[in-house]
């Protein structure tokens, strides 16, 4: 075999893998954008045919050195805000990373919300969500939702509608961009290709560790 016959080999073989990579990432794109149809504003929200307590979850996304929430985690709450002062949900479930002592996103969440009109009682924190699939996973397992509002960016909402469903969650999903997210937009909706992989392999493969513990149904 002369080194051109065997270069060429070695190209088509890398085009093959190219090209199949290339498909199976697109077919997973469209697996988990299959439920984009839930997606709205929160004036476009529905929820009267469910049963009470109506549940919304929204998912961390990053706390400042201060403690408070970064743009994007407040633009979350807030919207999650308006549905509860619109009265389409009674509960919301704050679900974020707390596995460090000075960082702490359902607390900066719950203190968002009761400072605008929220009443504490109404307020559920879940300090072990720190994955969508996790927060997904143990709203369901430990919190006993079974209907969900989930509150999130427009880029995010795809892949947490996907999961919840897969999950056993049946969701609406509210988008939360109230604020312009400069050049952070662009760095997550690229890591967002990655995230959607990991999460169908996640649901289909590979279910990772997910931290557990006592049941704490939302009454």
């Amino acid at each position: 075999m002369t080194f051109g016959t065997f270069g060429r080999r070695i190209l088509l073989c890398a085009v093959a893998l190219l090209l199949t990579t290339l498909a199976s990432m697109a077919l997973i794109h469209r697996r988990v954008h299959r439920f984009d149809k839930r997606m709205a504003r929160v004036e476009q929200i529905e929820t009267s045919g469910w049963k009470k307590p109506r549940i919304a979850i929204v998912f961390g996304a990053g706390v400042l050195s201060d403690g408070t929430p970064s743009r994007m985690l407040e633009d979350r709450v807030r919207a999650a805000a308006e549905l509860y002062q619109a009265q389409k949900i009674d509960r919301i479930l704050v679900s974020g990373d707390n596995r460090f002592a000075n960082y702490n996103e359902p607390k900066a969440m719950r203190e968002y919300l009761v400072t605008h009109a929220v009443a504490p009682d109404d307020v559920i924190l879940d300090y072990a969500g720190r994955s969508t699939y996790e927060t997904c996973l143990r709203a369901r397992e430990i919190f006993g939702v079974r209907h969900a509002i989930l509150v999130t960016q427009q880029f995010h909402l795809p892949r947490a509608l996907y999961l919840a469903h897969e999950l056993g969650i049946e969701t609406l999903g509210v988008i939360a961009d109230r604020q312009d997210y400069g050049s952070e937009l662009g760095y997550q909706q690229m890591r967002e290709i990655g995230a959607e992989i990991k999460a169908f392999l996640n649901i289909h493969v590979r279910p990772p560790d997910v931290v557990m513990g006592d049941k704490l149904p939302i009454e």
